[in-house]
């Protein structure tokens, strides 16, 4: 697993685990990277997205609920939220992963965590984002319905 996606992983697998119990987020990061470890690049960009998610995700759960609004985020897998969050906090809120790579990137992960029908929802709800958002499918982004920054 390349470095970028493995540091995708663990702020993932932290994101679930604080999202299904009341576990401090730094605690569970710092668990997550003493199994996992990590140069100190991509444990600060898992710290990064973890943390980015969380403090966006209240603005991330109304973007999501708006183009996903046949699966409400409470009824919505665990997992599937959490990618859906972090591709969208990288290409939407933070700006600095191209669209087109943070849908490829939670594709991956929603193969190797989610369910079997993880990949093709995570690539649609992404996808209606990105347009949303006005990120061209080469990342560049345009006019907005959401900031990218």
């Amino acid at each position: 697993m390349k470095g970028r996606r493995k540091a995708r992983a663990v702020a993932l697998q932290a994101l679930y685990e604080v999202d299904s119990s009341s576990h401090s987020p730094g605690t569970v990061l710092q668990q997550r990277l003493e199994a996992t470890p990590l140069s100190s690049e991509l444990s600060r960009f898992a710290d990064q997205l973890m943390f980015g998610v969380l403090e966006h995700r209240r603005e991330l759960d109304r973007m999501i609920a708006r183009y996903a609004p046949e699966w409400p985020l409470e009824q919505m897998a665990l997992v599937d939220r959490n990618i859906l969050r972090l591709a969208l906090w990288e290409f939407a809120i933070s700006g600095e992963t191209p669209a087109r790579v943070a849908i490829n990137e939670a594709v991956e992960l929603a193969k190797a965590f989610g369910s079997e029908a993880s990949a093709r929802f995570i690539n649609g709800v992404l996808g209606s984002l990105a347009e949303a958002a006005g990120a061209a499918p080469s990342g560049e982004p345009e006019s907005d319905g959401l900031h990218t920054h």
